[in-house]
């Protein structure tokens, strides 16, 4: 080959198929799309109001270290809230409130208040328990002062720190005791009044009464920075309800038992005066009291009309009887009692035997005559015993007329008598009426009496303890684990929560179905992230990594990008730097080499070159900005490669004006040179966004394949550096995601796992 400068040759434009000749961008990409590999395929649209947990999962995964730092922090600030919290104690007393019925007086009657366990009564023992007066006297009963006070008061987030940094500088209080601190002398003296209202203040705040469920059990319980002071006042507490209940029914009893004696009292004076007057008017009247409310007239002719109702009964019963006597048959009873049944019974017999023995004798037979006269004899009697008979119903009769008719005339006269008396004991009858009113009442109030004096004495209580309170052994709050189960808690929803809002936020292209929908490009490859102990050159040395298996994907979807296969003159570039355009260019390169191809990798970016730095070569005074300067040959400016097949051309020194360069004749004969010594040419160009160079070289080019970097690489720059290359009229064939981390996407796109290569297997070339 000539070492003569590099000229222009007619006909190159023809052969590189320079953009003017080439089909529209739709096209390519609709042809790429077709070609692109099977797992790029698009998979049916999802439902739009379908959540997709999986997504959600995929997004938790890759923020995982926000998520992590959140939940440290919430458990770190619950930890130091835990321990800055002031401990407090909670001791608890159990009472047990049975039924009973204690009577008091009210209006002069004895009423319960019906103790009875239904809602009112609970209520009303609670809210005595609460009471103000109850918490006065357990205030009392204590001795609480400020003293007291000053002690049970919780130290300050200076003392708190002080403590947890020097846990000896404080010394704590023995079994939960009050605190006996000397009283501040600067502070200012306070009234007995002013203590006790924030004694009773602070017991009523403390205290907590809880019915349990479907028993009579009440707890009372109090809570204290005090353990040993908490169980005073809630054992105090329980102890002045009893008390105060005890109490409360004594002084009940002591007002009935007064109230009674005064009724007693006037009861008995008002019984003395009625009966006085009741006795003194029957001795002026000459009236008799038979004690049943009526005089003696009165009386007599009240038992005179009984005893003539029943002789007029009586009367009507003989004259009934006389009547149906007076007829052919007698009454049944008087019938009965007769010997009338038993001769009409000898009667009949007679006869049946007479007219048997008349078929066979005459009448005048002798014992026909005998026969006879029995008959006639027995009539004869029984005509004699019914007239008896009717001779007592009549008699009877008559008697009842007479006892009637005697029994009315004596009823005459009585009660002429007793008209008389009935108008003088009128007045007699009210007084006796007051009289036994009088006495009712003091019976009544007498009984009644009695028994409040009996169960004063004996003072029942249906309050009990069952359980007094103990000293707690640890406080109950804070409870370290309950506040790093809520820090935990919240730790997980703030880092869910904000690694959502910073994923959707996130305007990169991360997936390839990002790419595919964004850029509207077909994915021709994905190549993973590398680990933090795995480099460049390990991976690509390494034929069955992941990393070289995937640009082999993507060697394979570039022969298939275009009607004519790989394009010739393929640019490779990206949207920014440090994507992987330099890496992807030499591994595209060298895959290409491999097949058999004469590869010539090209370092077009003049500005900062980093494919002499992945090579690990020394910048050299020759390369691509000599060559479109005028100087130099392409055969004295290429670098020969480890890998059969592959040149590389760098960048050389760095021009003043790259652009023009890039966009001169020179360019172009470079192209056109190659092409005649090379099967492929890929070019390594710089970033799109900033910089002119990119669509410049995407004009001379056949093809461009844009690298995206994946969770860097923004979707704005992505489609404005498209729109820019679009300008150039290039044909992009595709888009290459790299760095992507299947572990974090939760995407199952992966070559090692499923399916690798065998072990023991023969290598091609091996014996």
């Amino acid at each position: 080959m000539s070492d003569t400068p590099m000229q222009p040759v007619p006909g190159d434009d023809e052969r590189l198929n320079l953009p003017a000749t080439r089909g529209s961008a739709l096209d390519t990409r609709s042809r790429g799309r077709d070609l692109a590999l099977d797992w790029l395929e698009e998979p049916a649209k999802a439902d739009p109001d379908e959540i997709d947990l999986m997504a959600y999962w995929r997004i938790l995964r890759k923020r995982r270290g926000l998520v992590a730092a959140c939940v440290a922090g919430c458990l770190l600030l619950a930890l130091l809230l835990t321990m800055m919290t002031t401990p407090l104690y909670r001791a608890t007393a159990v009472l047990q409130m049975e039924k009973q019925s204690q009577q008091i007086v009210q209006g002069g009657e004895l009423t319960g208040p019906g103790y009875g366990w239904d809602p009112e009564f609970l209520a009303t023992q609670v809210g005595l328990l609460k009471s103000q007066a109850l918490a006065e006297r357990v205030v009392d009963d204590m001795g609480i002062d400020q003293a007291t006070l000053k002690g049970l008061r919780p130290p300050g987030w200076t003392q708190r720190v002080k403590a947890l940094v020097s846990p000896g500088s404080r010394k704590p209080q023995e079994d939960g005791e009050e605190a006996a601190a000397e009283p501040d002398a600067a502070a200012p003296a306070q009234d007995e009044e002013a203590i006790r209202k924030i004694a009773t203040g602070m017991v009523r705040g403390g205290l907590s009464v809880q019915p349990q469920p479907n028993t009579r059990l009440v707890s009372v319980s109090f809570v204290s920075t005090e353990p040993r002071f908490a169980a005073n006042v809630a054992n105090a507490t329980a102890d002045g309800f009893i008390a105060s209940e005890i109490e409360r029914r004594f002084g009940a009893s002591s007002y009935a038992k007064k109230y009674l004696e005064e009724q007693l009292s006037i009861a008995k004076g008002k019984l003395e005066d009625n009966e006085k007057a009741l006795v003194q008017f029957a001795q002026q009247e000459s009236l008799v009291d038979t004690g049943d409310g009526r005089s003696l007239v009165g009386r007599n002719l009240t038992d005179l009309n009984t005893s003539l109702a029943g002789a007029q009964a009586k009367r009507i019963r003989a004259q009934s009887r006389w009547q149906q006597a007076s007829g052919s048959a007698l009454p049944q009873d008087v019938l009965a009692g007769s010997l009338v049944p038993t001769l009409r019974g000898q009667l009949a017999d007679l006869r049946r035997r007479y007219q048997e023995r008349l078929q066979v004798f005459k009448p005048d037979y002798p014992e026909m005559q005998q026969l006879k006269g029995q008959m006639d004899e027995l009539e004869r009697q029984i005509t004699t015993e019914m007239g008896s008979a009717r001779a007592s119903l009549r008699a009877e009769y008559d008697a009842a007329v007479a006892e009637e008719r005697m029994l009315e005339g004596q009823l005459v006269a009585l009660r002429d008598e007793t008209l008389d008396t009935d108008s003088r004991s009128i007045q007699y009858n009210i007084l006796r009426r007051e009289a036994d009113t009088s006495r009712q009442l003091y019976d009544s109030l007498l009984q009644r009496y009695t028994q409040i004096a009996a169960a004063s004495d004996v003072r029942p209580n249906n309050i009990s303890i069952i359980d007094r309170a103990q000293v707690p052994g640890g406080p109950f709050k804070p409870n370290l684990l309950y506040n790093l189960a809520i820090g935990l808690l919240l730790g997980l929803m703030l880092g869910a929560a904000l690694a959502i809002l910073f994923e959707f936020m996130d305007d990169t292209l991360k997936t390839p179905e990002d790419i595919e929908r964004q850029l509207k490009l077909p994915v021709l490859g994905i190549i993973p992230k590398l680990s933090a102990k795995q480099t460049i050159a390990q991976a690509t040395a390494d034929p069955r990594s992941a990393f070289s298996e995937a640009y082999r994907s993507v060697r394979t979807a570039l022969q298939f990008s275009t009607e004519n296969g790989v394009p010739r003159v393929l640019l490779v570039t990206s949207s920014g730097p440090g994507e992987g355009k330099s890496t992807s260019a030499l591994a595209l390169a060298r895959n290409f080499a491999q097949l058999g191809k004469k590869v010539l990798l090209v370092e077009a970016d003049l500005r900062n070159p980093s494919l002499s730095r992945t090579l690990q070569v020394a910048r050299r005074d020759k390369g691509l900005s000599i060559l479109l300067a005028g100087g130099g040959t392409l055969e004295a400016s290429i670098a020969h490669q480890a890998v059969e097949g592959l040149d590389v051309l760098f960048a050389g020194p760095l021009p003043p004006n790259p652009v023009e360069l890039l966009a001169g004749v020179h360019m172009r004969a470079l192209l056109s040179s190659a092409l005649r010594q090379y099967d492929q040419v890929i070019i390594d160009g710089p970033p799109v966004m900033g910089i002119a160079d990119s669509p410049v070289l995407a004009h001379v080019g056949e093809a461009t394949l844009l690298v995206v970097h994946s969770g860097v690489t923004r979707i704005r720059d992505a489609q404005a550096s498209l729109k820019r290359l679009h300008t150039s009229r290039t044909r992009i064939v595709g888009a290459l995601l790299t760095k992507y981390d299947t572990k974090v996407s939760g995407h199952g796109y992966r070559y090692e796992g499923s399916y690798d290569y065998g072990v023991d297997a023969p290598r091609l070339g091996q014996g």
